[in-house]
């Protein structure tokens, strides 16, 4: 729902689901990088995990009515519950001890995040507008 560029316009959601979205892109592969059990990748992973509900719970509350939706939820709303259930999934294998499941998960949870990047740049959204039309100058 692009609605200008002048951030300070957008609804408190966006701002929120912008700051932590944009976290957990940054934090994500650090977690996935470190070295698994230690403490830097616990703490990291903690506060990725954090980012990312702050994300899929904001992203809740943003809604638009001009894409096909229902009740205002449009495609990339699918990406709020795999975050949901991604993330649950990842701490309950982790707290069973099958660390191969917990890192698939966590992987796969994140490249569900990059989608939503993904989708988030396409040109009639508020970011795609941001990058295509003011930056590129090209929509």
């Amino acid at each position: 729902m692009y609605l200008g560029p002048d951030l300070s316009s957008q609804p408190p959601a966006v701002i929120v689901h912008l700051v932590v979205a944009v976290g957990a892109l940054v934090v994500g592969p650090v977690a996935l990088f470190l070295r698994k059990g230690s403490r830097w990748h616990r703490a990291v992973g903690y506060g990725w995990v954090t980012l990312m509900l702050g994300a899929a719970l904001s992203s809740a509350f943003i809604r638009d009515f001009r894409l096909p939706n229902v009740s205002g939820y449009t495609a990339i709303h699918a990406l709020t519950v795999a975050t949901f259930v991604g993330i649950g999934l990842g701490l309950w294998h982790i707290s069973r001890r099958n660390v191969v499941r917990h890192r698939r998960v966590m992987q796969w949870t994140y490249g569900a995040a990059l989608l939503a990047g993904a989708f988030a740049l396409r040109p009639e959204r508020y970011l795609g507008g941001l990058l295509w039309h003011h930056a590129l100058g090209l929509v």
